[in-house]
């Protein structure tokens, strides 16, 4: 019953195999504080390391925080603070909900470390010039802040990004590009055959129809004076490297890949990356393309969150519906908002949290289902104990 209740509700490649495993979330964007949304990420990664870890497996679990690019910039002149302080201060944010989430990560991942995150990312950009899949071009497109990428007229919806709600720019530009359409037939066959297996099964369609549609290649680029805040592209500082291209070396520069590190050659390839259905693309496509070109093993699979609506609307400032995961553990506890999120929100699909839902789920689950339980094996203890000392914690009867 225990291992029925553990287990993912999804089947993940490998995942009974005994061994190491290297798992991670993906990393915040820190241009506004932490939502419930990656509260739920980090809890979903926490309950599959730590049960990998219950079996004897040797874990390596990742997360950390993304602190480049134009939204950071724009995000820190909002509220008059030097970008360094900015970054510095939201990304101790989210540092600290892992710590009160009681997430069991083995590190945290800046961007803006330039001793442990910058030289992959550099090793990286050279390994796919040195390939040929690195060039550089001039580029009319439009470009979504929000996402920090450009993107096709046909991902529109009435004009405007079905994500963020707002119209693209129109930039053109040169830039450095990736030559993603050179692998376009390998990830189709790798995401079809499962050697990069994406759940749930409606996302690996979803990337497969994309690919489908014809891949382009994509921008890595921008030019230094108009975007300065990021790494300098190797041996040309009249460019900075592209946010995703810089965002998602983040899987191995903790690990060490720079040097060729002990922990590289022990944890790579990693066995599941969590994200949220958002960042699906740079995910399924990019990654394993530059992972492709790097000659570098491809991850086992590939786990895909929903978003969390708050009364059935998409959470915003301006309704006022924005989950803080602070408030919630300080009113209730880590281990009642992580049971919540767990068990309330399905793992792969859309799901609700309201202070009403929450509370209902915690007093029907926690309160009377486990409270009574605890308290009816409590008392059968002191009776079959009658005379022996039987201490109790006045937190357990409370």
């Amino acid at each position: 019953m225990l291992r029925n209740f553990f287990r993912p509700k999804v089947e993940l490649k490998n995942f009974d195999k005994m061994g190491k495993f290297y798992i991670t979330t993906s990393i915040a964007y820190v241009n506004a504080l932490p939502h419930i949304g990656y509260a739920l990420e980090l809890a979903q990664a926490d309950v599959l390391a730590r049960w990998k870890r219950l079996k004897g497996d040797d874990v390596f679990f990742l997360t950390g925080t993304d602190e480049h690019g134009r939204k950071i910039v724009e995000a820190a002149e909002k509220v008059e603070k030097p970008v360094e302080q900015f970054v510095d201060e939201t990304a101790a944010k989210f540092k600290e909900l892992a710590g009160v989430l009681n997430i069991s990560n083995d590190d945290f991942v800046r961007t803006t470390d330039q001793k442990r995150h910058w030289p992959a990312v550099e090793k990286m950009w050279r390994k796919l010039l040195s390939k040929g899949d690195i060039y550089k071009a001039n580029y009319k497109g439009l470009y979504c802040v929000g996402h920090e990428a450009f993107m096709k007229p046909s991902e529109l919806k009435d004009g405007k990004c079905p994500i963020h709600f707002k119209e693209p720019e129109t930039i053109e530009e040169e830039n450095y590009f990736f030559r993603l359409s050179r692998y376009a037939n390998e990830l189709e066959s790798i995401i079809r055959t499962e050697e990069f297996k994406i759940v749930p099964a409606g996302r690996k369609n979803e990337i497969l129809s994309f690919i489908a549609e014809g891949v382009e290649d994509v921008s890595f680029s921008r030019p230094s004076k108009d975007l300065s805040w990021g790494i300098p592209v190797p041996d040309d500082p009249t460019h900075t490297i592209y946010v995703w291209s810089d965002a998602l070396v983040n899987y191995i520069s903790l690990l060490g890949y720079a040097e060729d590190g002990e922990n590289f050659k022990k944890y790579w390839p990693a066995d599941v990356h969590i994200i949220g259905k958002d960042i699906l693309r740079f995910h399924a496509l990019i990654w394993p393309a530059m992972l492709l070109s790097a000659g570098l093993p491809l991850p086992k699979n590939l786990f895909v969150h929903g978003f969390i609506t708050s009364g059935g609307q998409k959470m915003s400032k301006t309704l006022g519906n924005v989950i803080d995961p602070f408030e919630v553990i300080k009113k209730y506890g880590a281990d009642a908002a992580r049971y919540y999120l767990l068990r309330e929100i399905p793992p792969t699909e859309d799901g609700d949290f309201t202070f009403e839902k929450f509370e209902e789920r915690y007093n029907a689950d926690l309160a009377n289902g486990l409270g009574n339980l605890v308290a009816r094996v409590l008392t059968l203890a002191e009776k079959r104990t009658a005379k022996k000392e039987l201490k109790i914690s006045a937190d357990v009867r409370e």
